[in-house]
């Protein structure tokens, strides 16, 4: 398996200047078609097909668009910081594993950063674990942050792995760290305050969240491409 986190050949070609240029363009179609009450998935589909677009183009236009009404829900939730969070662990982890391995990442409509890891209940860790983990754990610390619950998705592979590192690196750090396996992390995460993810569904369902991810990427000196446009 490719160790690279997120990233594939293709992606050069898929996201060349000329072709940001025409994801672009079909994206303002396919934002139009769901503020108007069309599926996201049928309208990508619709749109996709007319300009051509690959899977991983499609996915990508998929994961930065929002309705003017989710816009509005998450926009209206955000929070700065606070002292207690909650961690979408998977979702944290893994995209600032891809920014590590300078993989593409993506500046979403919400201001959240997104990218194409789809790795499907399969897991392992890769030598830039490890400094995912603490890119997250210094950026929460920085924050002023007390106390940490991450929370990891128990169907995933290598989830106890994962727990075991991020408790022995967490172990220089002087806030509160809980580290927890959970059936089912989404739906442990609604209703929550402070929570740090980029997943769309729990951004919708929580209390508040915190957009941790462009500080992390900022930190990084990391660049996001943008595949949207208005």
């Amino acid at each position: 398996m490719n160790a690279k986190r997120g990233y594939v050949p293709e992606d050069e070609r898929n996201f060349s200047i000329s072709a940001l240029e025409t994801m672009r363009t079909a994206s303002r179609h396919i934002n139009y078609l769901i503020n108007e009450g069309y599926d996201l998935k049928s309208a990508s589909t619709f749109v996709g097909n007319h300009f051509l677009l690959s899977e991983r183009q499609r996915l990508a236009i998929v994961r930065s668009l929002a309705t003017k009404e989710q816009l509005e829900t998450r926009m209206g939730k955000t929070n700065e910081n606070g002292a207690e969070v909650w961690v979408d662990g998977f979702n944290m982890i893994i995209t600032l594993e891809v920014l590590f391995c300078d993989s593409i990442l993506f500046t979403c409509m919400d201001g959240t950063i997104r990218d194409l890891a789809a790795l499907r209940g399969t897991y392992r860790i890769i030598p830039e674990t490890t400094d995912a983990t603490s890119m997250l754990l210094d950026v929460l610390l920085e924050a002023g942050v007390e106390s940490i619950h991450i929370l990891l998705d128990e169907p995933v592979s290598n989830s106890g792995r994962l727990k075991a590192l991020i408790a022995d690196i967490g172990e220089k750090y002087p806030f509160t760290l809980d580290i927890q396996i959970r059936k089912d992390v989404d739906h442990e995460l609604y209703g929550k305050e402070n929570v740090i993810t980029s997943d769309s569904v729990i951004l919708d369902n929580c209390k508040s969240w915190i957009n941790l991810t462009p500080k992390c990427l900022e930190k990084y000196g990391g660049h996001a491409l943008k595949v949207w446009q208005e």
